[in-house]
């Protein structure tokens, strides 16, 4: 059973993301690490006592579309209102509407007890979070004034409109249409797919953000507006009023997180109304709502990549727990007449030690990206930690992602045949894990944003600065004298050094307008990029003066990472400055 790694999520916060420092610095106001440590207590109870007991349901049970409505799995209603009553949805929230205005870094550290917990279940709260984000970015006065507070309490949640069949990552071809009305509304109409919690029976309101077209719109994504479509009308006094014109049509049979509806929305086909279409309102500007709409997807890809961190850090206490318990054969060294536990033998030893450097490297990237979030806003240097959040997503989103699959299938692998036994539950971690790296964009279209527009930022200055101050936890590393660390500070020296040469390829390439070539290594550059960030990061880590006395842990797992696991970095780094004529060459076999 999952339990919540508490001290090592307050560690990592506090010591190596930057938020001890942040606090001293008197950014996050009055927040103190009392406060800090008993909101994590209490999310790690949460998580661990009342989310993950109810994983196996939600995935045995699923849930189940009746006449229109859907029902969740037994005990998930009372679970998401037990959730909203220790005010756990408005952690970030504008206090104006009943939120507590706490920095980024302590919501996804909360997310991933949730994701951990259950991943199905804390999708909901998951879509509402940007949803509120989106809304008090971008929408008016009275439909703030209307709506946020019952999202922010999480009475009411919120959705995520993109997708249509024949428009998947591509938003400009999408159809959904709205027409305008004399009132100030809008009709919507159209079809969406892939909609997650789009329906439940947890809530008493859905509020809907939908992306469709007006009849006099531009061609392309710059035709597209955001509107904002309830699943009840809202009356002037805050009661809910008549059914409007949606339901959910179907719901998708998927590998994994069977307790999380993903829906087939139908607007506006005259079920329900008096006229058809469904009522909206819109979200900021006419034709601008991709704009709108990627506040809220920015916000879900670090949520997402919490997801991946949260899968790692399940996966990996479970089969943990079992290696320790399981017995096979006679370990090397092994003196006594039992078999040994097999976490006693090598292999096994080297896929654990394995599973917990990407789960604690990717906790630290994501957390990072989350303390640039929060300096962004706070600190004096805004534009500084604006564009070190952009530069962060893709890569907090597509390792994290990425190691969530691979953890979770080095996890069944730990179990043997075992693992590839439902009831054991390993198997739950792998299928859960695999939507993480498709949706909120795919690992490769982070890897096209990641090349092509974060890379760029300040003429490749954001990024070089950013590599510098890499190199200089790896002289930090150097400069100890710990022999723990044996010859991680040589290996991040060259981790680093193939992220700074592949880096330099690519910006040379892209001033060159040899985009295509860029493009053909940026999936393998992303890869080398999160590879020399959990080096580092375990490093800093390793080094820092926490009192909590695992710091001789600490450096051993760091130096496992360097000597094992970075020298992937130069094969990467090679593939991402030599492999695109190579590429081009047998595209011929896929014609």
């Amino acid at each position: 059973m999952y339990k919540a790694p508490v001290e090592e999520i307050a560690f990592t916060l506090k010591h190596v993301a930057g938020m001890g420092e942040a606090m001293s610095n008197g950014l996050f106001d009055d927040l103190g690490e009392d406060l800090v440590d008993a909101i994590l207590a209490e999310a790690g109870r949460f998580a661990t006592e009342e989310v993950a007991p109810l994983a196996e349901i939600g995935d045995r049970q699923g849930v189940r579309l009746v006449d229109g409505e859907v029902r969740l799995p037994d005990g998930w209603r009372d679970l998401y209102r037990n959730w909203i009553a220790g005010g756990w949805n408005g952690l970030t929230a504008p206090e104006a509407f009943g939120g507590q205005a706490l920095p980024d870094m302590l919501n996804v550290a909360a997310l991933e007890m949730w994701n951990s917990g259950s991943m199905a279940f804390a999708l909901a709260p998951t879509l509402t979070m940007g949803a509120i984000e989106a809304v008090s970015t971008h929408g008016s006065a009275a439909l703030k004034e209307k709506y946020l507070a019952k999202m922010v309490s999480g009475e009411w949640t919120g959705t995520m409109n993109l997708t249509e069949p024949h428009a998947g990552s591509d938003l400009g071809a999408l159809k959904a249409r709205a027409e305008r009305r004399a009132d100030g509304s809008y009709r919507i109409s159209g079809q969406k797919i892939f909609i997650t919690w789009g329906e439940h029976d947890a809530a008493d309101n859905i509020i809907h953000l939908v992306l469709a077209r007006l009849p006099d719109a531009p061609a392309g994504t710059r035709g597209i507006s955001l509107f904002l479509v309830p699943k009840f009308l809202v009356n002037d006094d805050g009661s809910l009023g008549p059914r409007n014109d949606l339901f959910c049509h179907s719901l998708e049979h998927k590998l994994g997180i069977h307790g999380s509806p993903t829906c087939t929305m139908i607007y506006g086909d005259g079920r329900f109304g008096d006229e058809k279409g469904a009522i909206g309102w819109l979200v900021g500007e006419e034709n601008k709502g991709l704009a709108c709409m990627f506040t809220m997807m920015n916000n879900a890809r670090l949520a997402v990549g919490m997801q991946g961190v949260a899968i790692c850090e399940a996966a990996t206490q479970k089969a943990l727990a079992y290696a320790g318990e399981r017995t096979q054969g006679k370990a090397p060294g092994s003196t006594g007449a039992a078999m040994s536990p097999i976490v006693e033998h090598p292999d096994v030893a080297r896929m654990l030690l394995t599973m917990k450097a990407l789960t604690q490297g990717s906790r630290a990237i994501s957390y990072a990206c989350a303390h640039a979030i929060d300096m962004s806003r706070r600190a004096g240097d805004g534009r500084h930690w604006q564009e070190r959040a952009a530069l962060l997503t893709p890569i907090a989103k597509s390792f994290s992602t990425d190691a969530g699959v691979e953890v979770a299938s080095l996890g069944i692998q730990v179990h043997g045949g075992m693992g590839f036994i439902e009831e054991t539950g390993a198997a739950r971690y792998l299928r859960d894990a695999r939507i993480a790296p498709i949706y909120e964009g795919t690992n490769g279209i982070q890897a096209i944003d990641l090349v092509t527009r974060k890379l760029p930022l300040s003429g490749g200055d954001q990024v070089k600065g950013f590599i510098v101050e890499l190199q200089e936890i790896a002289d930090g590393v150097r400069r100890s004298n710990l022999d723990g660390f044996g010859e991680t500070a040589a290996r991040l020296d060259a981790a680093i050094a193939d992220l700074e040469q592949a880096t330099s390829w690519l910006l040379k390439a892209l001033a060159d307008d040899r985009a295509g070539e860029a493009l053909a290594g940026a999936t393998p550059y992303q890869r080398l990029f999160g590879l020399a960030l959990t080096g580092c990061y375990l490093a800093k880590g390793g080094l820092a003066e926490s009192g909590d006395g695992k710091a001789e842990g600490r450096i051993a797992l760091c130096r496992f990472a360097a000597e094992n696991l970075l020298a992937e970095t130069a094969a990467l780094r090679d593939r991402v400055v030599n492999g695109a004529a190579s590429l081009a060459a047998a595209r011929i076999l896929l014609v």
